[in-house]
């Protein structure tokens, strides 16, 4: 789901082991977490685009921590990030104050 000018929020396999060390640890899946991962962020960025998101702006980004368990980042500019917010606040039938 990425496109010219998506570099810098693309999703691949250099990601999976980002979290913090970089290091890769023997026996630890870390692929099979990033493949769970992956069909989440696909389906969370087919309904940011059903909703009117262009993926150049906000997207859903597919990686896996150092346990090798799947994660799913959301990446984007601070003003989609807000107008997102707004959209799952208005679903969510507040105005984003605390509870």
């Amino acid at each position: 789901m990425t496109g010219a000018g998506e570099d810098w929020l693309r999703d691949g396999l250099d990601d999976i082991a980002d979290a913090g060390s970089g290091l890769w640890v023997r026996g630890v899946d870390y692929v099979g977490g990033w493949r769970s991962a992956r069909e989440s962020a696909d389906r969370l960025n087919r309904a940011l685009l059903g909703a009117g998101f262009e993926l150049s702006a906000v997207r859903a980004v597919a990686s896996a921590d150092e346990a090798g368990h799947g994660v799913v980042r959301l990446a984007g500019w601070p003003e989609t990030a807000d107008r997102l917010a707004v959209l799952l606040e208005a679903l969510a039938g507040h105005d984003g104050g605390a509870r």
